[in-house]
């Protein structure tokens, strides 16, 4: 019995996560706008997940988590090309931002593709020359780890920024909730260490703060926002879809 539990868990850790996307994925493919939804967390899941496969390269850890990270990389890339393809001008993703180079605010998804196979070979040379060093391997995990942390963090930001979580999808939310509150229980229960549990417990919180704005905010369209009366009431009827 503790066995069957053991593989419908590990089932469930390698392909929940990425499934979480595909509700998001099809409200943006239905509605032709990717507005609400931060592109930098297409960037964090990518980047922690490039990372953590190369952590197991040096740390073989259970092969449920890294055929999780190779669905995601699927999954976010699948995403990002759908976000970039719906990308509004009046978009905080759209470019011509203020950061340092516009990084990951690029107007085509070539420049995505990119800045992610350049991250790959300088990982790559990277691990070729220092993956024999525990203490490299070690950096990599927590790297990795630490960085899909604030996986969150770009959404509470944009839902602050819009007074709205228009755009972003509930189960979206549930899905994080849920799969952050299982990964948080999993790591207590198996007596993880620390930095395990305490970035679980950070990326929980942050969960759960943008439940709160959930409530606070709604999910209406944004004020400001060029709605006529008619696209208004269409935009609300799908997403409480």
């Amino acid at each position: 019995m503790i066995g069957w539990l053991s593989t419908l868990a590990s089932v469930g850790m390698a392909i929940g996560p990425p499934l979480v996307y595909v509700d998001q994925a099809t409200s943006i493919l239905r509605r032709r706008d990717s507005t609400g939804f931060s592109h930098d967390i297409c960037a964090i899941l990518l980047i922690a997940n490039i990372t953590r496969c190369f952590f197991w390269l040096g740390n073989r850890f259970e092969a449920a988590l890294l055929v999780q990270s190779i669905l995601m990389m699927f999954a976010q890339l699948a995403l990002l090309y759908i976000c970039i393809m719906y990308r509004q001008g009046s978009s905080p993703e759209s470019a011509g931002s203020s950061r340092l180079w516009s990084f990951w605010q690029w107007p085509t998804y070539t420049q995505y593709v990119e800045f992610l196979a350049g991250l790959v070979l300088c990982q790559a040379i990277l691990f070729l020359v220092f993956g024999r060093s525990e203490i490299y391997v070690s950096l990599l995990g927590f790297l990795a780890l630490g960085l899909e942390s604030t996986l969150p963090i770009p959404q509470l930001i944009s839902n602050y920024q819009q007074r709205s979580l228009y755009g972003f999808r509930l189960s979206t939310l549930v899905g994080w909730v849920g799969g952050d509150a299982f990964k948080t229980a999993y790591f207590f229960w198996q007596n993880s260490p620390l930095q395990f549990k305490a970035c679980a417990v950070f990326q929980l919180s942050i969960d759960l703060a943008i439940v709160i704005q959930r409530v606070i905010y709604g999910n209406a369209p944004m004020l400001g926002s060029s709605f006529t009366e008619d696209e208004l009431e269409q935009a609300l009827v799908l997403e409480d879809e």
